[in-house]
């Protein structure tokens, strides 16, 4: 796969313990992603966050939280993008959780995928 030039960052805000029966919605979203051909995933953990219902969820020694804030990155073109949002709201709705979804503009200088 080569992807060059203008594409398309979409980043997904949800939590931790947000899951669909017992698998957690970030693993259900990567596995989709993974699905529909998506260039790749990353999900990041936050350590501190508070999101649609102002509750503060930390990682403090003190304050050890099961629900720390996560963030999914994709990148790839704007096509493939637009059409995997729906399936990300899908997911949310399913789960009955909250997120945030954004698209940003990105520009991707090198893609490189290996063959095994």
């Amino acid at each position: 796969m080569k992807i060059e030039g203008e594409a398309k960052l979409l980043r997904i805000f949800l939590g931790e313990a947000d899951k669909i029966s017992h698998l957690p919605v970030y693993e259900k979203i990567v596995t989709e992603a993974r699905k529909q051909n998506l260039a790749g995933a990353t999900v990041y953990k936050g350590v501190m966050g508070f999101g649609g219902n102002s509750r503060i969820h930390s990682a403090k020694i003190l304050r050890l939280s099961e629900d720390l804030p996560l963030v999914i990155e994709i990148v790839d073109e704007l096509k493939k993008i637009e059409e995997f949002i729906p399936t990300v709201e899908k997911i949310f709705e399913e789960a009955n959780c909250g997120g945030l979804i954004t698209v940003e503009k990105a520009e991707i200088i090198v893609y490189k995928s290996t063959k095994k």
